[in-house]
C-alpha cells in the first residue's frame, strides 16, 4: 500500500514516516559506501556519498514508489570491488552491511515498541518502520544480481563461478520484477524475513 492516502488522512504522519522510509534506504546505501571505504575503496567517498543529505542519494524511480507502493530505493553508491584490500572479505562485508543496517533499524524500532505500545501513534509508526526495514534486508539478501545476496554469494564461490554469476546482473533487474510480479519470490522472502525476526526476536529478548 502507498503512502498517498497518509498524505490526505494525517499529513503529519505522512511527513514523519517519509522521513523515516527514505532514511532507511539511504542508511543501507551509505553503509556499503563506509565498510567499502574501511576495506580501501574510495570510490563512494570520492564521489560526495558518505553523507546523509538526501538530495545525493535520491533516485526518482525509487522516490516514486515510495509514495506509490511504500516501498522505494535510493541511489546506488557507487563501488569498485577491484579497489578492497581483502576481496573475498571485503566483498561479503561491503555487500552484508546495508541488510546488516536495515536489520538494526528494525530492532531498534520493535525494541523501543516495547515501551512505547500504548501509544497508538507511535507504536504505529515504529511497526512500519521495522516491517519495511525487515523487507529491505529480507529482499536483498536474495541471491539474484544485483541484489546484495549476490554479492555475499559470490565471496564464497571460485573465481569462474563469481563470473558467471556476475554476466546475469545485466538481466538481474528484469528477472526480478517477472518473479515479483508471478509472486515465485514471496516464499523466499517470508522465509528471509521469518530468520530475520528470529535473530531480532533473540536480541531484544522477545518472542518471535
Amino acid at each position: 500500500m502507498g503512502l498517498l492516502p497518509l498524505l490526505f488522512r494525517d499529513p503529519g504522519a505522512f511527513v514523519i514516516l517519509v522521513g523515516l522510509l527514505l532514511y532507511s534506504v539511504i542508511f543501507h546505501e551509505v553503509a556499503h559506501g563506509v565498510v567499502a571505504y574501511w576495506f580501501g575503496d574510495r570510490t563512494a567517498r570520492d564521489a560526495g556519498r558518505l553523507t546523509l543529505n538526501p538530495v545525493v542519494h535520491i533516485d526518482p524511480m525509487g522516490t516514486m514508489m515510495l509514495f506509490l507502493v511504500g516501498f522505494g530505493w535510493a541511489n546506488p553508491v557507487p563501488v569498485n570491488f577491484y579497489n578492497l584490500k581483502n576481496y573475498r572479505a571485503g566483498l561479503v562485508c561491503v555487500a552484508l552491511a546495508g541488510c546488516l543496517t536495515n536489520i538494526i533499524i528494525a530492532t531498534i524500532a520493535l525494541f523501543l515498541l516495547q515501551f512505547y505500545g500504548n501509544y497508538p501513534f507511535l507504536a504505529q509508526i515504529l511497526l512500519i518502520v521495522a516491517r519495511i526495514n525487515i523487507i529491505l534486508g529480507a529482499f536483498n539478501l536474495i541471491p539474484i544480481p544485483p541484489l546484495d545476496g549476490s554479492k555475499i554469494l559470490m565471496g564464497f564461490l571460485p573465481a569462474d563461478m563469481q563470473m558467471q554469476l556476475a554476466r546475469f546482473e545485466r538481466y538481474g533487474f528484469i528477472i526480478l520484477i517477472v518473479l515479483l510480479f508471478t509472486r515465485m519470490l514471496d516464499p523466499v522472502i517470508y522465509f528471509m524475513m521469518g530468520l530475520i525476526l528470529r535473530v531480532i526476536s533473540f536480541i531484544i529478548g522477545v518472542g518471535a
